[in-house]
């Protein structure tokens, strides 16, 4: 019997197309590190601004992300990005909001 022989994707860590995806890379990139930075300030209620506006552009930039993701490594790291992005973002809106104090 002929068994079907698939390409070796185990040491491939993002694109199992085997195609570059500079522009996904980058999104996912940039989702993850303000994912980080929003849920790291976030624990800080005086870093309120630094979390809650890091988590929106961590939202934005992690949903765009989503649209033009091609393969389903990227989304997954993407959604963890997000997921820290929202969190820090709440958390950064419950402690003093976008513009807590500066405006108003």
């Amino acid at each position: 019997m002929a068994q079907t022989l698939r390409p070796n994707t185990a040491g491939s860590l993002f694109a199992t197309d085997h195609k570059p995806h500079p522009l996904q890379h980058a999104l996912l990139a940039v989702t993850a590190v303000l994912g980080v930075t929003a849920f790291v300030t976030a624990m800080f209620h005086n870093l309120h601004l630094l979390s809650s506006w890091a988590g929106l552009i961590g939202i934005i930039t992690g949903a765009y992300g989503q649209f033009v993701s091609e393969t389903t490594r990227e989304r997954f790291a993407l959604i963890l990005g997000l997921g820290a992005s929202a969190v820090g973002f709440l958390l950064g809106m419950a402690h003093g909001g976008l513009f807590g104090g500066v405006i108003g």
